[in-house]
């Protein structure tokens, strides 16, 4: 028995960070948006063992890759002697602030949830995926979400999806683990408005894009995120901002036509347009 499954991206309307705890976790307050991104997961079910491959040479497929560990928490969680064959077909960039990695792992967990009957309900499959990743948990449930804690509270919420995004990613990378250190080093104080700026996504884009945020572009101060951000806007963008801890960044625009202008005249290896989902 196998399935194929698409594992969408995310981008963070809002995100600020809210604390740490003393496991060493950052606690949050974000919204996240599913988009129409995503990679192609062909996961078959198999006797024993759990082989991933990739046609993307900078993917691990090893103990490394977050579905290969989704899979192997799944069959320790369940007691279910068998294994998987999970194939990667790679779209979202890798370490954009996406949820790449992240979406994958909940894919592979709601994948071989189905194909072993569903041993598992959602809350149960989110609590799973919160021991993998912040972010899987909304891969599970997908939509438009506030997420807290350290992204495990999800409460899903009404969006108008009147806007579409474009989708642009630097010539580099940002790595998560250090893009949290530099917070710690250097804290910024939470953000006020998040519970606002929540409220108004159900009454259009020209609501509440004046206020998206990211705590990140904040602690990078990075002019190359900046000069992105810049030239979104001055391509027509309401506003433009970081998704999770980069380097993606996305532009919403209230005209499709306009966004599509932006997408072919910026000049990135990664850029286009979008849509919620």
């Amino acid at each position: 028995m196998s399935s194929t499954v698409k594992a969408y991206a995310k981008i963070n309307l809002f995100l600020d960070i809210t604390g740490r705890l003393p496991n060493g976790y950052h606690t949050l307050n974000t919204v996240m948006q599913q988009i129409d991104l995503y990679d192609i997961l062909r996961i078959s079910r198999t006797d024993g063992g759990i082989n991933v491959t990739c046609g993307n040479p900078n993917v691990p497929c090893n103990e490394k890759n977050i579905a290969y560990r989704a899979a192997a928490e799944f069959f320790a969680e369940t007691g279910i002697h068998g294994g998987a064959e999970i194939d990667i077909e790679k779209n979202i960039p890798l370490e954009a602030g996406l949820g790449g990695s992240s979406t994958d792992g909940a894919a592979v967990l709601a994948a071989l949830n189905s194909i072993f009957g569903e041993p598992l309900d959602h809350e149960q499959l989110c609590g799973l995926g919160a021991s993998l990743g912040a972010d899987v948990p909304f891969c599970l449930t997908g939509g438009t979400a506030v997420c807290g804690g350290i992204g495990e509270r999800i409460r899903p919420i009404p969006c108008k999806k009147d806007y579409f995004i474009v989708i642009a990613k630097p010539d580099f990378s940002c790595n998560t683990a250090q893009a949290y250190r530099k917070f710690d080093i250097s804290p910024i104080p939470q953000r006020d408005g998040f519970s606002r700026f929540a409220a108004l996504l159900g009454n259009g884009c020209e609501a509440w894009s004046g206020a998206v945020y990211n705590v990140f572009e904040q602690l990078y101060r990075d002019e190359r995120i900046e000069a992105v951000t810049n030239e979104l806007k001055e391509k027509g963008a309401l506003c433009a901002a970081l998704s999770g801890s980069g380097s993606a960044v996305f532009g919403i625009f209230s005209d499709e036509n306009k966004a599509k202008k932006a997408a072919e005249i910026i000049n990135l290896p990664f850029c286009r347009v979008i849509n919620p989902v």
